[in-house]
This record gives structure tokens, C-alpha cells and sequence, in this order.
């Protein structure tokens, strides 16, 4: 890749665009603009937001005004002689082409030097994003080109967890929209499973700093105004331990005992976790959280998620799941989740995995229901699913993951190879949309930069349909302000420091191995107790790993924002400890426990301070408490 070093170098660079664009020719000599003169008719309300959204990153970027900072500021509207013009062309979208594919084209003999073409409103957004990524580039002297572009999926979206810890604060997350807005991303969800303010329900949410209506309100004025589509979230089936561990609600619960232990998959697991679908009561508390969200949404689109019920049938419907199967009991209750959905006039969303059990039962998914495929590894079968859908007449998207939660450094091999099948299998089997999820699973604490990787990496490849293309350098500048082009490329690398042990994870005496999944090994070595005999992995893999960590946390790159910087520096000095932790609890570090406890020492308060510069306090204690433990088991010296 050619390695960046200076502004001035960069405007001499061909065009680093994120995502990139389908068709680039270069038509003549260089172009310069008198100014930021633009006239977009009625369609000003379209451009406007995102050169306002720019402005904004670019104050988190830069300490002072940037060159791109005082070309927003000093923009004109008006149609007398425009550098730029912005304007619909219908044909754009014959032949079969995206109605959200644009043209531009900068030439020095043009009525205005910059033309921006759609066939709709959207594309002139998308046109409007592209303009922005060139002026950060080019200032005000740009090259002369003819750029076509337009999108493979049409929906490309995101889903955040923010019931796993997390819940950002609302500065953070208009920084997060504005990102998203300039990588072309269209749709917007915050999974929910308990922290919304539900009225009447304060017991569950009291700690947790939670997302009031008004801040979606809020929110939602903001995605749409970019062209956004923010979609409610409750999860309305599984997934609500901290609604059923209550004794208020947990006569609702399948599993009705924090005692009683039943299998998630093939791991034991204790106490509640699904509503019981058999009881009346259940759908009642789903119409009283569905009527308190729903009213504060636009969109009219929910996910009511209905994911991984396992422990239905091992408790209170046993004896119904016996009688009439598991597929029955699970579509019934769903059945009656999207009857309270429809009463709103909303469409809904699920995550397809239960359904996707029950083959045979694919004609229990409502027409109107849209099935979300997920899976998060390089092996998940998006080709068998997508199949099964697409033969059913069911709309879907495949939902591949960033692969940075149950971790702290992400895991950019399996990143990759997770995204690559579930893009050949959504473009094969006629996938509407792909939605890239972050989930916060042990703590959510993974910091902001590794999940922006990871985001910006499946959007690009849900916006050309091709695999993982070279836009480390574009991204590096575009999304992080990185000059140099080196952060996209140590994101890349500190997400791989582990991985020859999480290939060999599970080594057994006889040599076989089993691949770790879902997880970094240097945070699920992390939950294993310093006295404990399990010590899976390979010691040569371990101290390989110990020492490309070192080797990140010697080179965290200085010219992205200091925020950043910290989060990277933390990153890594994070990676480095728990590895040297994982060496030393196999007695392969020649490190004397003060040291290593000095080591870990650090990280929980740097975690709490970075924590709350994007996050709210809830679920913090929480997350931090897991380093805090592992502080505390250390041997004393």
C-alpha cells in the first residue's frame, strides 16, 4: 500500500475514498474552485446535512480549524456562478441501475467545476458524501475526473449493543451518525434489551443510565435528516435475564428459579432467560414495552429480535414443546409479538436463527417479516440460509459481526473471512440488506476505534459487493483524520496478535486442535482463575502473541486524534497485559508478580476514564470489575 506521510502528499494521491467508488477515470488537468459556491436548487435540504455532519467530525479530529473545517464554514448557497451544482437526472437509474447511484464530474470547461448527478434524492446524498472525502483530500484544487458509483446492497446498516454495558452518550452517538452518513450507511439500530425507561419498570433500568424517548426523538430527527433509517429494538422473547432475574418478573420466565440450571446450546446456564411463551402474562409485558417505544420512532421498522430461545422447553413448556413441537410454541408466541407489532403499523424484523433450525417450518415466517441470517465466523453458512430463505420468497439480510466484543483487540482474520461469506451469499441469494453487528458480550470492552474498523470494513463491502478491498490508507484518513495511513493497517495487526492461539485454543495432549471462536483467546484465557489446570493454547503461539502485542503497543500511531490515540495506546497496553497474565499463569514468563500486578494495575482506571468520554456510568462498575478481578487473584509477592 503506498504510505502516506503529509497532507500535500495526499493531493497528489489518487482519490481515497471509503467506500470505494465503482468507476474513477482521470479526464484532464487539475481544476481549482474559487470558493465553495453551491447550487442545489430544492435539493439544498439533502446536501447540506452532510457537509454540516463533516464539519462536525472534523472538530473532533483536529485540535484547530482544519483546511476542511474553514471550506464548510465559508460555504455559499446560490445559483450565480457555483463551483458546484447538484442536481437530479432520472436516467441515472435506468437499466437497471441503483436509484441510489450518483455521478460527478469535475472538469475546468464545465459551467460549474464540480457537478453532482442522481437519479434520487438519495444519491444525491451519497454524491454529497463523496464530495466531502474529496475536499478533505483536495481542497480546493481537484483533480479532474468522472466518478459513477452506486451501491450493491441497498440497505447497508449497523447494529450496536448497548444492553451489554454499554450505552453511549448522545454526543457520541451524533458523532456516530455523522460517520455513518459519510460511509454511506442507510439504516441504524441500538439493541435493546433493558435499557430503554420503560415507565412502571424503573426497577430494571435504575442502573443502568438508559435511552429516555426523548433521546430517540432526538436521535431520530438526526438519521433522518442524513438519510438514515433508525429502527426501534426490544428484544421480545430471549435475551431478558435482567427483566426475569427479578422477582417481580420472573414468574414470567420459562426458567422461573435462579437455581434451576438447563443448556444453552452444549454449555449449562442458570436461571431465567426467555419468556415463557405459554403464559399470557408474557405477551403483556411485550404490548406494554412495544406501545412505550414504538411512539418515538419514524421509521416504522422494529426488530423484536427473538433470538436464541434454547431454554424454551426446558422448563415451563416443557410439556407444550413435547405435545406440539418446539417450531409451534416458538412461531406461536412470535405470531402473537408481531400482532402487537402490526397494531402499531410497524414492520418487523427477527433474527432468523431458531426459524433457520426448523427448515421445515420456513413457511411459519410471515410474509411480512423480515429474517435477519446472522452468524459471526468465516465458517457461519450464509449459503445455506440464504438458499432456504430466498427458495421460501422471504426477504432477508445476512448479518455478519466486527468480531471486536468477547474481546479487547477484535479479530481482524476471522473479521474478514466472516464478511466475505456473508456478502457472496447475500449478493447470491438476493439479500436486501447487510447489517453489521457490534455486539458488547463480557463487557463490552473493546474500544470505539476497533469497532469503527471493523463497521467501516462491512459497510464498504455491503456498498461495492466485493470482498475486502485496499481502502486502509482511505480509511485511515477518512474516518480516523490519519494523515500518515497507518491506523487502519495497526487496527488490522493488533487484531491478529492472537491468532495462531485462537486457531490452536483447544489443543488437546494428542495434538488435535479446535478453533477458538466468538472470542479473543487473550480475553478467554482472561476468565479462566490464576490456580486453574485448564491451559488451553500452545506456549510457542502464546509467546508469539505476547510479542506482536508488544510490538503494537510500540507503535500506536501519533496522527490520528488524541482520543484515539488513547483508546489505541489503551488497546494495546490492555493486550500486552493479559497475555503477559496468560504466560505467567503457565509459568512461561520470567516476571515476578509485582510486576505483572503493576501491569494490570493500570488498566482498570484508564478503562473507566476512557469509558466515559463516549459511554454513559451505567454498566461501567461492571466492566471495569472484570480487570479489578483479575487484579485481585493474582498471587501476592
Amino acid at each position: 500500500m503506498h504510505r502516506m506521510s503529509t497532507i500535500d502528499q495526499l493531493r497528489t494521491h489518487a482519490p481515497l475514498l471509503i467506500p470505494k467508488a465503482l468507476d474513477i477515470r482521470r479526464t484532464g488537468d487539475r481544476v481549482s474552485l474559487a470558493g465553495l459556491r453551491i447550487d442545489a436548487g430544492p435539493w439544498r435540504s439533502v446536501i447540506e446535512p452532510l457537509l454540516l455532519a463533516a464539519a462536525r467530525l472534523e472538530s473532533t479530529r483536529t485540535a484547530g480549524a482544519s483546511s476542511l473545517s474553514e471550506l464548510l464554514a465559508n460555504v455559499s448557497w446560490t445559483s450565480e456562478s457555483p463551483t458546484v451544482r447538484a442536481s437530479l437526472d432520472r436516467g441515472l437509474a435506468s437499466d437497471g441501475r441503483s436509484p441510489q447511484g450518483y455521478a460527478i464530474d469535475i472538469a475546468k470547461d464545465a459551467g460549474a467545476a464540480v457537478t453532482l448527478r442522481a437519479a434520487t434524492p438519495e444519491g444525491l446524498r451519497h454524491a454529497g458524501a463523496t464530495l466531502v472525502q474529496l475536499l478533505r483530500q483536495y481542497g480546493l484544487s481537484m483533480p479532474s475526473l468522472c466518478l459513477g458509483d452506486e451501491p450493491a446492497m441497498a440497505t447497508r446498516g449497523v447494529m450496536l449493543d448497548i444492553s451489554r454495558d454499554r450505552v453511549p452518550t448522545m454526543e457520541h452517538l451524533r458523532e456516530i451518525v455523522d460517520t455513518l452518513a459519510l460511509l454511506k450507511a442507510n439504516h441504524l439500530q441500538l439493541y435493546t434489551e433493558h435499557t430503554f425507561a420503560y415507565a412502571g419498570h424503573e426497577e430494571v433500568w435504575r442502573d443502568a443510565s438508559p435511552m429516555t424517548g426523548d433521546e430517540y426523538r432526538t436521535l431520530d430527527g438526526w438519521c433522518r435528516e442524513l438519510g438514515i433509517t433508525l429502527a426501534a429494538n426490544q428484544n421480545c422473547f430471549g435475551h431478558l435475564a435482567a427483566w426475569l432475574k427479578r422477582p417481580r418478573y420472573m414468574p414470567l420466565a420459562e426458567i422461573d428459579s435462579l437455581e434451576k440450571v438447563w443448556k444453552f446450546m452444549e454449555w449449562p446456564r442458570p436461571g431465567p432467560f426467555s419468556l415463557c411463551p405459554i403464559d399470557p402474562r408474557s405477551i403483556d409485558l411485550v404490548r406494554d414495552m412495544l406501545g412505550q417505544l414504538l411512539p418515538h420512532f419514524s421509521s416504522r421498522m422494529v426488530n423484536i429480535n427473538c433470538d436464541e430461545t434454547f431454554d424454551v422447553g426446558q422448563g415451563r413448556s416443557e410439556t407444550a414443546v413435547r405435545e406440539r413441537g418446539g417450531a409451534s410454541v416458538y412461531f406461536d408466541f412470535v405470531d402473537q409479538v408481531l400482532g402487537e407489532v402490526r397494531r402499531h403499523g410497524f414492520k418487523p424484523m427477527f433474527w432468523a436463527d431458531i426459524a433457520l433450525s426448523h427448515p421445515q417450518e420456513i413457511g411459519r415466517i410471515a410474509p411480512d417479516l423480515l429474517a435477519l441470517a446472522w452468524g459471526y465466523e468465516p465458517d457461519s453458512d450464509f449459503d445455506r440460509w440464504g438458499r432456504t430463505l430466498n427458495g421460501a420468497g422471504r426477504e432477508f439480510w445476512v448479518c455478519p459481526g466486527t468480531s471486536a466484543w468477547r474481546s479487547v483487540i477484535g479479530r481482524s482474520t476471522e473479521r474478514r473471512g466472516n464478511i466475505d461469506v456473508a456478502l457472496a451469499a447475500g449478493r447470491r441469494h438476493q439479500a436486501s440488506g447487510l447489517l453489521m453487528c457490534d455486539w458488547g458480550d463480557l463487557g463490552h470492552r473493546q474500544q470505539w476505534p476497533v469497532s469503527l474498523h471493523a463497521l467501516a470494513d462491512g459497510l464498504s463491502g455491503a456498498w461495492t459487493g466485493e470482498a475486502r478491498g485496499p481502502h486502509l490508507g482511505a480509511e485511515s484518513f477518512q474516518i480516523f483524520g490519519d494523515s500518515s495511513g497507518h491506523t487502519a493497517l495497526w487496527l488490522e495487526a493488533i487484531g491478529d496478535c492472537d491468532v495462531d492461539v485462537r486457531r490452536a485454543f483447544h489443543a488437546t495432549p494428542e495434538g488435535l486442535t479446535k478453533p477458538l471462536k466468538n472470542a479473543s483467546a487473550l480475553l478467554q484465557d482472561s476468565t479462566l482463575p490464576w490456580a486453574d489446570g485448564h491451559q488451553p493454547g500452545r506456549a510457542a503461539e502464546w509467546r508469539e502473541a505476547v510479542a506482536r502485542a508488544r510490538e503494537c503497543e510500540s507503535r500506536v500511531p501519533a496522527a490520528a486524534s488524541k482520543l484515539v490515540r488513547d483508546e489505541l495506546t489503551h488497546t494495546a497496553r490492555t493486550a500486552t497485559a493479559l497475555l503477559e497474565r496468560a504466560l505467567a499463569r503457565r509459568g512461561l514468563l520470567s516476571q515476578d508478580a509485582g510486576l505483572l500486578r503493576a501491569r494490570l494495575g493500570d488498566v482498570p482506571a484508564e478503562h473507566r476514564r476512557l469509558w466515559m468520554l463516549r459511554s454513559r456510568p451505567g454498566g461501567l462498575s461492571q466492566s471495569a470489575g472484570h480487570y479489578e478481578r483479575l487484579i485481585e487473584d493474582l498471587p501476592h509477592v
